[in-house]
């Protein structure tokens, strides 16, 4: 699915203007977005003392470890050094699938962690700013084959895929994506044009229908703001739309319960903010999804797992969205976060990440080719 701006293939998915936002929810925004980056800069000085008094209590208690820390780090740059030199891909050689699962990952253990397919053959899912449908057909055409997901029964039919741009745009903006959406129509897939991820009651043929899964692959303003700030906060505001509209197509039942390959399980009313608890519950990989068909819907959210995305803070957004204002939209519903996993694009055969201005920008339009791609789900706390 497109990367941030509307669109869905890993492209990046743009969204329409926002319009104008009232001063105090800007405030509370640009306050968070402070809060945030004032914590950043705490968690490193705090790091960096602790090392220090580390390195310190170890020169203390033995006289030789200053030689002993030297010889290790010439160790260390000579193996370092003939690593990189063996790693470096051979000319016409793909690194994506030169390099050992050691090599990418540090550990086997992280290499043989299964993915988390958040989906069940019964699910009907919503796909937002899909951008070339590269998603859309992975998803529907060729489903991971390496985890057990049972997605080779998904029905087309189940699948509702749209795109932010209107069908000659998307065409122009991403060679390609005309073939896929024919290919994904003649299979029975719904592909819809011209949706607006924050105004989704909106859409012809939406009124009074639910989706087990709504999603949004690197969701992203696409504004092309320089000043980092600005650019957070219309993301923010972005964001904020999508779950107040989203919110009245999700399937209504029971709180959902996700396995947490034994982990701490999260009550469905814990909406704890403190971020390394948090991480310890909900850094999950597992391969299945949920276990009651009668669950409420959830939403996901997929974004690069690095700054500037992290000062998005859209778990915030989601559990404790800013108090409405007079005069503004209605009050955003509240949350509760299920869990978060990585997002292994690998998995998803031809899913190609874009960014929302297409193959115009900068010539290929890729983007997102660095940092952790991670996906946060989220049910409604009330329904």
């Amino acid at each position: 699915m497109r990367d941030a701006t509307h669109p869905s293939s890993p492209t990046k998915n743009h969204h329409p203007k926002m319009g104008k936002s009232s001063k105090s929810l800007k405030s509370a925004l640009q306050s968070q977005q402070s809060r945030l980056k004032l914590k950043e800069k705490e968690k490193a000085a705090q790091a960096a003392k602790a090392a220090l008094q580390k390195g310190k209590k170890l020169a203390q208690g033995n006289p030789n470890a200053k030689g002993k820390r030297k010889a290790k780090a010439d160790s260390v740059d000579d193996f370092t050094s003939a690593s990189s030199i063996s790693s470096r891909p051979v000319a016409g050689t793909s690194t994506s699938t030169s390099a050992s699962p050691l090599d990418r990952h540090g550990s086997h253990a992280q290499a043989t962690r299964r993915p988390t397919i958040p989906f069940r053959p019964t699910d009907t899912i919503l796909l937002i700013g899909e951008g070339n449908f590269s998603f859309t057909r992975a998803l529907v055409l060729h489903p991971p084959a390496s985890v057990n997901s049972g997605l080779d029964h998904l029905p087309p039919r189940n699948v509702t895929a749209t795109a932010f741009d209107s069908e000659e745009e998307c065409y122009e903006k991403y060679p390609g994506a005309e073939e896929i959406v024919r290919g994904l129509k003649e299979k029975g897939v719904e592909v819809r044009f011209g949706v607006d991820a924050t105004k989704l009651e909106r859409v012809s043929g939406f009124k009074g229908r639910k989706w087990d899964r709504i999603v949004w692959n690197f969701p992203h303003a696409g504004k092309g703001i320089t000043d980092q700030d600005r650019n957070i906060l219309s993301n923010q505001m972005l964001i904020l739309g999508f779950l107040r509209s989203a919110a009245k197509f999700l399937k209504s039942g029971t709180v959902p319960v996700v396995n947490r390959s034994g982990k701490k399980k999260r009550k469905p009313d814990d909406d704890e903010d403190d971020e390394a608890e948090e991480d310890r519950e909900m850094d999950v990989d597992e391969p299945a999804p949920h276990t009651n068909s009668s669950e409420r819907g959830t939403i996901l959210i997929t974004l690069r797992n690095v700054s500037p995305y992290t000062l998005w803070d859209v778990p915030k957004l989601a559990k404790n969205p800013p108090p409405p204002t007079q005069g503004s939209n209605p009050p955003n519903p509240r949350y509760t976060l299920l869990r978060s996993f990585a997002f292994h694009r690998r998995i998803w055969q031809g899913y190609v990440h874009r960014m929302t201005k297409g193959e115009r920008a900068h010539g290929t339009g890729k983007t997102g080719e660095g940092g952790e791609d991670r996906t946060w789900e989220f049910c409604l706390r009330d329904v």
